[in-house]
């Protein structure tokens, strides 16, 4: 049996609104193998993780028109930051 490809994905900042507590601001960058990164808030970590792991074992998703990516929002809606998921491919 072959053994399944594992991808590192990238976690771009692309639009933060209010005050995010835990400092993330708009063209920060992540690599997401099989740690947490440093410095990243938990609870965006906490919910990206599940589109990160689809990413990294060559998922995707219909509602993205790029299948390389995933576009996914902290879960505070007053201080929302949004992050794009993109697999790497190297």
């Amino acid at each position: 049996m072959a053994e399944a490809k594992f991808y590192k994905v990238s976690a771009t900042i692309i639009s933060q609104q209010g005050k995010c507590e835990a400092g993330h601001k708009v063209g920060d960058k992540y690599i997401i193998s099989d740690k947490t990164p440093p410095g990243m808030c938990a609870w965006a970590f906490y919910t990206i993780f599940p589109f990160v792991s689809a990413l990294q074992v060559g998922g995707s998703f219909p509602w993205e028109k790029d299948k390389e990516t995933a576009i996914v929002a902290c879960p505070d809606p007053i201080n929302q930051v949004v992050y794009e998921l993109r697999r790497l491919r190297n």
